[in-house]
């Protein structure tokens, strides 16, 4: 039967209103809100006008209920610059993606998740050095937060939404932690968005809704312990460094400029009137914009290893969107950034489960 909670899910998807897809497919809101509540069942050719206008297949629409993500038990990043269409677009995003994890959690044996939870520890930074503890990384920095968070199991997708106000968000699911990245920006802010929705991920557990400055703040710490401990930082750092000393220094913590001035002010390294000077000359360089020295963008293993031996199947992404009855882009646009695919491979059925392991 036709199922009105992916008509829902499609229209958000597609950043659309009750009454612009009304609109769009020419019907009146009432109609389409009767239709996504289950109260009328579509004919025939109002699917196929649905299917049209929405891009996805028809078979998509008759497929059973999907877990979908609320604003209450999703993370966001960044939230007063982001509008209800582009959290709901990314959130619907969220809910595809399960549809993709099940189908390779079938498939192939991936890294078991391996994160603490830690929401009783009131210090983030505390937290911070338990976690780098409990995973043995000592005080030495992060080389590849894509590759760490996949080793412990976390599940990494990427949000290819087209827009600088969507950062990141993270959740639980039946007991697996999930990370969606926006690939949009650069490599170091994509490196703290991770380890700010670690944070998230270990600390608010169980505190309900995550949007709240304290939690965003709290985050923000963790990432900051996380990705620049402090004894590193310390040993690391001179007493005196100008903006250029930085500039050369943060290779080492792969984070952005802004985000190594930030945490030596916050150590003492840096006095008030040293910080406000150094983010006033950030300004004026453009380092907001565009971060100097740039790193490469960091790549995901486990999907690189899923994908090639999709490939020595002769299984491509238009394979996969197939059997979950999903627009080819959308496969594309949840690992966009994070691996590539091959070109004019040919389809056939997947037959193994191969093993894989993180070197």
């Amino acid at each position: 039967m036709f199922n009105p909670s992916r008509l829902a899910l499609a229209r958000r998807r597609r950043r659309l209103t009750s009454k612009a897809f009304a609109d769009l497919i020419g019907m009146s809101p009432v109609t389409v809100t009767r239709l996504e509540k289950g109260y009328n069942e579509p004919e025939p050719e109002t699917v196929e006008a649905i299917a049209k206008a929405l891009r996805f297949p028809r078979e998509f629409f008759y497929g059973d209920d999907i877990d979908e993500l609320t604003k209450e038990a999703a993370s966001f990043r960044s939230l007063t610059s982001m509008t209800a269409k582009e959290r709901e677009a990314a959130l619907a995003a969220g809910a595809l993606a399960y549809l993709l994890a099940d189908w390779v959690a079938d498939r192939f044996n991936l890294p078991a998740p391996d994160v603490l939870d830690l929401s009783f520890e009131r210090s983030p930074k505390n937290a911070a050095r338990m976690l780098r503890q409990h995973w043995k990384l000592g005080e030495q920095p992060i080389s590849n937060m894509v590759k760490l968070l996949e080793a412990k199991g976390v599940r990494l997708f990427s949000l290819s939404e087209n827009t600088r106000n969507v950062d990141a968000f993270s959740c639980w699911r039946n007991g697996t932690p999930f990370v969606f990245l926006n690939t949009f920006k650069s490599s170091e802010h994509s490196r703290f968005d991770a380890a700010h929705e670690l944070g998230h991920l270990v600390l608010h557990k169980h505190g309900g809704p995550q949007q709240g400055r304290k939690a965003e703040m709290e985050a923000n710490e963790f990432a900051s312990s996380f990705l620049m401990p402090e004894a590193d930082v310390r040993s690391k750092i001179p007493r005196h460094i100008s903006l250029d000393g930085i500039v050369s220094a943060k290779k080492r913590w792969g984070v952005s400029v802004a985000a190594l001035a930030y945490r030596l002010h916050k150590l003492g390294t840096l006095s008030d009137w040293h910080y406000q000077g150094m983010c006033i000359e950030m300004n004026r360089r453009g380092y907001r914009e565009n971060e100097p020295n740039g790193l490469p963008r960091e790549e995901s293993v486990v999907w690189r290893k899923v994908l090639t031996e999709l490939w020595t199947d002769k299984v491509t992404k238009a394979h996969v969107a197939e059997q979950l009855h999903l627009p080819s882009e959308e496969i594309e646009n949840l690992v966009f950034g994070l691996a590539g695919y091959p070109q004019q491979r040919t389809l056939n059925a997947l037959q193994s489960k191969p093993q894989l392991r993180l070197i």
